[in-house]
């Protein structure tokens, strides 16, 4: 997923394309592929039924010629005169003189009396010498009516057409003899229908064998389903009964048509849609990478510019052509690049004059302790009468608080003038001390056991002034936090690339309502002259030195500051 929000927009969009281009192919390849077999599978079957259709005029024609010829027969005066003798060898003589004028080849014809013993055989026999045929029997219900249907005979398949001779009695009509005429059903009768079917395949059964096929040889179909497979190859099934004289089934038929031609036709369809695809993918890769380079190049523009707005070059503008979407976006971008500009004038002007502001008002608060200083040194020295040390005790006072006063004047003069004042390397022990010095008096008045556990050598990028009386604040504090004594504590250690320093005390602590809010400026808690901004502005001092300033909740007793400044 990383790899792929790497890729351009540009290349994602024919990725997806392709990917779309290939789903939507290979979906209407799918439902072609199915509709075709859908179609060919009801082509084939419908050929199978033809096929069907043509078998059974075909066996109806041959059946109709054998009781047209039995009838005419059984109706000539000749034949029945010489059925009347009752001798074998007349019967024989005068049917088959009149078989062979009208007979085909591969037919045959037998003559028997109303029990079914042969008179006489003429034509194709099924075998010599057969004496009875029980089939005459089971068709003598259907007399005087001709009969016709299939019959097993030693294991082979004819189909026979039997037709009863009657002669004039004196009670009405005698059955005579009975004509039996048929075909015997082999290979080459099934490769005629074969032929005549444009290719369908014949398969003739009894008693559940092969009785005539043109399949391969020992070839037969799995069973009696519309759709089999033989040899590995699909085939379409219609299967049929072989009625006896009797209307009862003596066997079955089964007609197939092979899958092989719509096989091939499924082939050459797959290979044409294969190259469809192809040349349709190459074209519609092609055409999306040309629109949609021209529809992407105003994109890119817009990146190209907002990339010169990430690097501070506000003055970044792009061609705004057309009213669709892209148009009124260019727009807007430049609109948007001229508010920037406008906002940032504003922005530089305003945050010139909330420095001074806030400059104005750490000042304030920072110019109360050393005023103080002065002003009460120089009303000791004027109302009281004090010895040498302490006079020159309160001068020193007096000179560090003038100095304090004179560095934060040059600080708001260089911040007005636009002057950054470069940090400089300080030893953070030093600038401890220095911010303590002018609250050592107060501390030990109120008895407070003050400890700086801060190491000589730890030394820091500082910006000293600000520094000072970020610690002079924070010792304030605790000082007025402990009137009737206490321990203060700063200490300082090295810790991940940082100096760590602790600022705690044992006086009444912060209270919980307070501690949320308490670098916010206006908030105080427990003093009696203070403003609340001291340590808003110790933080953001802090801050400004790429650090933090924080209280620790933890803490058992009193109050825990923690600073964190890099080192």
């Amino acid at each position: 997923m990383a790899r792929f929000a790497s890729v351009s927009l540009l290349w994602r969009i024919l990725f997806s394309t392709s990917i779309a281009i290939t789903l939507l192919f290979a979906v209407t390849g799918w439902i072609v592929q199915s509709q075709f077999l859908r179609i060919a599978s009801l082509s084939l079957e419908e050929e199978v039924r033809a096929s069907f259709q043509a078998y059974e005029s075909l066996w109806r024609a041959r059946a109709q010629r054998l009781a047209s010829v039995s009838m005419v027969l059984s109706r000539m005066s000749d034949v029945r005169a010489a059925f009347g003798t009752g001798d074998a060898a007349t019967i024989r003589d005068t049917a088959g003189e009149l078989w062979d004028n009208v007979s085909r080849d591969g037919a045959m014809f037998f003559v028997t009396d109303p029990a079914g013993v042969v008179l006489a055989s003429l034509g194709k026999s099924p075998e010599e010498g057969l004496r009875s045929l029980p089939v005459v029997e089971a068709a003598a219900n259907a007399f005087p009516k001709q009969a016709t249907g299939f019959l097993v005979q030693n294991g082979r398949l004819y189909q026979v057409v039997i037709t009863p001779v009657y002669v004039a009695a004196a009670e009405g009509s005698a059955l005579l003899n009975v004509l039996v005429a048929g075909f015997a059903v082999d290979s080459q009768v099934a490769h005629e229908l074969k032929q005549s079917t444009g290719g369908s395949d014949f398969v003739f059964l009894a008693d559940g064998r092969p009785i005539a096929s043109t399949l391969p040889s020992g070839a037969l179909p799995p069973g009696r389903q519309q759709n089999v497979q033989i040899a590995g190859s699909d085939y379409a099934q219609f299967v049929t009964p072989l009625l006896d004289v009797q209307g009862r089934p003596s066997g079955e038929l089964r007609i197939l048509r092979s899958f092989e031609g719509a096989a091939r036709r499924m082939a050459g369809l797959r290979r044409q849609m294969v190259a469809i695809w192809l040349i349709a993918v190459l074209a519609g890769l092609a055409v999306t990478y040309a629109l949609a380079r021209r529809i992407l190049e105003p994109v890119k523009e817009l990146d190209r510019a907002a990339a010169e707005i990430a690097k501070g070059n506000y003055e970044a503008h792009v061609r705004a052509d057309g009213e669709d979407e892209l148009g009124r976006l260019a727009r807007t971008f430049n609109a948007m690049c001229a508010s920037l500009r406008s906002a940032r004038d504003e922005l530089i002007r305003r945050e010139r004059i909330s420095t001074i502001g806030r400059l104005s008002t750490s000042m304030i608060h920072d110019l109360r302790n050393p005023l103080a200083a002065i002003y009460g040194g120089a009303e000791m020295l004027v109302d009281d009468d004090l010895s040498p040390p302490q006079v020159k005790r309160l001068a020193g006072n007096i000179y560090r608080s003038s100095r304090r006063i004179l560095e934060m004047l040059q600080e708001l003069a260089d911040v007005t003038r636009g002057r950054a004042r470069e940090p400089e390397m300080c030893r953070l022990r030093e600038v401890v001390l220095a911010a303590y010095e002018g609250l050592a008096e107060a501390a030990e008045s109120q008895r407070i056991a003050v400890d700086i556990d801060v190491p000589a050598d730890i030394e820091l990028p500082l910006d000293r002034s600000p520094m000072e009386r970020v610690f002079e604040n924070l010792i304030s504090n605790a000082v007025e936090a402990m009137p009737e004594g206490g321990r203060l504590r700063v200490a300082a250690e090295r810790q991940n690339g940082f100096v760590l320093v602790t600022v705690e005390d044992t006086g009444s602590g912060i209270p919980e309502a307070v501690v949320p809010r308490l670098f916010q400026p206006f908030v105080t808690s427990g003093k009696r002259n203070g403003m609340g901004l001291g340590l808003a502005l110790s933080r953001q001092t802090v801050l400004d030195h790429g650090g933090d300033l924080w209280v620790d909740k933890n803490a058992k007793r009193g109050a825990r500051f923690v600073m964190r400044l890099p080192a």
